[in-house]
Order: C-alpha cells, then sequence, then structure tokens
C-alpha cells in the first residue's frame, strides 16, 4: 500500500536522493501498512462532533463502473487491503449504522474485540467493540441469529413510530436496544434523528456500511460527514446499485479530497464534506 495523497514531506524532490535510506519509514513505499499506521490515517477528528452533534462516516466500495455490488454481495468488489480497513474503521467507531435489507443480504455478524485496538479504545473511553446498530422501520429480522444472541456489546435496532410492538419485544427479548428515530404517522425511520439518538447513547464516533439506500438518506438529511470510497479495479455492466441509491439532492453536497491510497490498483479514498 502507498500513499498517493496527501504526498508526505519526505518524497519531495530534496529528499529524493536519500529515499534508499529511508524508505523503510516512507509511507509512500509499496508496502503493507500496520494496523496503527491505517489507525492514525482514519482516525476520527476529535472531537468527533459534526453538527449533528456527532460524526458519521461512510465506508463503500464500488467497481470501476459504480456498482455498489456484484450479485447482491459488495464482497466480490473486496480485497485484502479493502478487508484490512474495513476492519480499521469498525476498530475506531463507537458505533456501526446498517441498513436492515445490507443486514439481512450480508449476513451480518457481532462486531468482535481485537487486541490491536485495546489500548486505542480504551483510552477513548469505548468499549472492547463497537455496537452494531441496524435501521429497519418494521423490525422484521430474525432475532434468533448470532447478530441479537452474541453480541461483545448488546445490538442497537432503531425504528420509527409505528412499529409493532411484538416485533418491539422479540428485538428485547432477544437483548437488543431499541431505539426510536422518527414520531411521523408514516413509521419512517428519520435518518437525521438516527444519529441524534446514537449520539444521545454516548456513540459519536459512527460508522455506517449502507446499504446504498440508507446512505441516500444520510446524505439527503445532511448528516454524513465524512465518505470512504474504495473504488475496485473491476468492471461489472448490468444494473446493479450505485453506493446511494435514493432521491436526487435539491443542491449537491461538496466534499473534499482528504487522502487517498493504493494497493493493487485499488484505490481507498476519504472525502471530507464542506459544511456551509
Amino acid at each position: 500500500m502507498r500513499r498517493l495523497f496527501p504526498v508526505p514531506a519526505e518524497t519531495s524532490a530534496s529528499t529524493a536522493e536519500t529515499s534508499a535510506s529511508t524508505s523503510a519509514e516512507t509511507v509512500t513505499e509499496d508496502r503493507e501498512w500496520a494496523l496503527d499506521e491505517l489507525a492514525d490515517a482514519y482516525a476520527y477528528p476529535e472531537p468527533p462532533h459534526g453538527p449533528s452533534g456527532a460524526f458519521l462516516r461512510a465506508n463503500m466500495v464500488s467497481s470501476l463502473d459504480g456498482a455498489a455490488h456484484h450479485d447482491g454481495r459488495s464482497k466480490p468488489l473486496s480485497s485484502d487491503a479493502d478487508m484490512r480497513i474495513f476492519g480499521v474503521l469498525r476498530g475506531l467507531a463507537d458505533a456501526v449504522v446498517v441498513g436492515a435489507e445490507t443486514a439481512r443480504r450480508e449476513g451480518y455478524r457481532p462486531a468482535r474485540a481485537r487486541e490491536a485496538f485495546a489500548e486505542r479504545r480504551a483510552a477513548l473511553g469505548q468499549p472492547p467493540a463497537p455496537a452494531i446498530a441496524v435501521v429497519s422501520a418494521s423490525l422484521d429480522l430474525d432475532f434468533s441469529q448470532p447478530l441479537f444472541t452474541e453480541p461483545l456489546v448488546p445490538t442497537i435496532v432503531i425504528t420509527g413510530a409505528t412499529a409493532a410492538q411484538e416485533r418491539i419485544e422479540a428485538a428485547r427479548g432477544a437483548g437488543a436496544e431499541v431505539v426510536f428515530a422518527g414520531a411521523g404517522p408514516s413509521g419512517r425511520v428519520d435518518t437525521a434523528a438516527v444519529v441524534t439518538a446514537l449520539a444521545e447513547l454516548g456513540h459519536t464516533r459512527l460508522l455506517t456500511e449502507g446499504g446504498p439506500t440508507l446512505l441516500a438518506e444520510f446524505a439527503a438529511a445532511g448528516v454524513l460527514d465524512e465518505l470512504c470510497l474504495a473504488v475496485a479495479p473491476l468492471a461489472f455492466a448490468g444494473d446493479a446499485k450505485r453506493i446511494m441509491n435514493g432521491p436526487v439532492l435539491g443542491e449537491p453536497e461538496r466534499f473534499t479530497l482528504a487522502s487517498v491510497l493504493e494497493e493493487a490498483g485499488f484505490l481507498f479514498t476519504r472525502y471530507r464534506r464542506i459544511h456551509q
């Protein structure tokens, strides 16, 4: 892996002649980065509060032609480096927010504690692993799955005001924490309220892994602070969804490029939202 942007000072022309003696210390060198290096590169801002009261970043992968999945899953677009970054982003987060469809399709399991992040998480007062927060208006979820029966940190289900009481009780009976976001009669979950509700629980370093519909809703609500987008050197064509699949935003959200890493043709970009 090597850093393409921002270009570190040690790669300037004035130091090029000494690169052979310093290559082991140079992050532009094409090598596997240690987890600590990746964790530093992707660290949340401190304090991690956007205008919503928390900092919400998304992690998504796309093919060259814009597909967010192949045959319904994102795994065919992934790589070893993508999975390392996936693990690092989880290791830094308080909570991982995911839509119910994605949780079902990808077979979500509880996040696990990793020794590599234990000291860093303890210093920030975080539990050993992030909570998984599943967004579902209907609570049409299988509460017998390990996501609910085996979590190190209780799974959170976020729903709307009209969720059936028996589904709420089933969630609580499985050990999940039920959070309500949105009081409208439609029963839809208010995505802006999702961020606020999680912040009120103390989860201010948020990571969403989609899917495309939920991510589009976060963007439309104006609460997406950062997008970590991996671009795979693959093309699928077809009619797969893009990483955001929802109504057109009234005004485009503007982002600025924060960093670019590369490994084996995969680009790992990070864009920070420009708050107006």
